[in-house]
């Protein structure tokens, strides 16, 4: 239901209000099983890249959004599952294999599915290192990456702010990315980290970052 109005009365009106630049749209597949990309910039980048993607794609998301308590945190489990969130727990290496497991199954019955390789989000700015989840969802469930490169959710929306504010924002789809080659070879490290680095590198074109090669700290929102 909620997702329903979310698409059909709050993204036409956020497009209305922001004019957000969308790129290379035709990239993503319309339907069939897909893995979406993006680099993290902002809490919105959740909700900016489901308002101009005609089909439904959902997210991980941090588990805290699923475990508060009261009013609050009875709202903010509605928002996130209406939306197809999926909690994830950071840090915690069977909760995480769990929420890729669902990742997976959603991937398996043809939906898509989108994930931030840096892990959390950039207080930065510059793209940062990628973690490998990406590579072995791509790896296990064989669905093709599209790269994603978000510009100025940032400035709409910075840590320090609650409520978004009107400014220019552009999303770019890269083309998609298969892994075929690498088909059985989801255990080898080596494997992930050479995967999950041309992803990042397709997005860093997109983005225009600067890049840095360390991890994005998991205390990030």
């Amino acid at each position: 239901m909620l997702y329903t109005v979310m698409k059909r009365v709050v993204a036409p009106t956020a497009r209305l209000v922001y004019r957000p630049r969308v790129e290379g749209l035709e990239n993503v597949p319309t339907d069939g099983p897909v893995i979406l990309a993006p680099n993290h910039l902002s809490f919105i980048d959740s909700i900016v890249i489901p308002m101009v993607v005609p089909r439904r794609v959902a997210f991980l998301a941090k588990a805290e959004y699923f475990e508060g308590k009261g009013v609050k945190g009875a709202l903010s489990r509605y928002f996130f599952g209406s939306l197809g969130h999926v909690p994830v727990h950071r840090g915690l290496g069977r909760a995480a294999r769990a929420s890729l497991d669902t990742a997976k199954a959603i991937l398996a019955d043809g939906g898509a599915f989108a994930i931030y390789p840096e892990g959390t989000r950039s207080l930065d700015g510059r793209l940062h290192r990628g973690r490998t989840g990406v590579a072995r969802m791509a790896l296990e469930s064989g669905a093709p990456v599209v790269p994603v490169g978000l510009i100025g959710t940032d400035e709409v929306q910075p840590v320090d702010r609650r409520l978004p504010r009107v400014r220019p924002v552009t999303i770019r789809f890269g083309k998609p990315l298969r892994f075929d080659r690498y088909a059985g070879m989801h255990e080898s490290l080596p494997v992930l980290r050479s995967v999950t680095d041309e992803i990042v590198y397709r997005i860093l074109e997109l983005s225009e970052q600067e890049y840095v090669d360390n991890y994005q700290s998991s205390n990030a929102a």
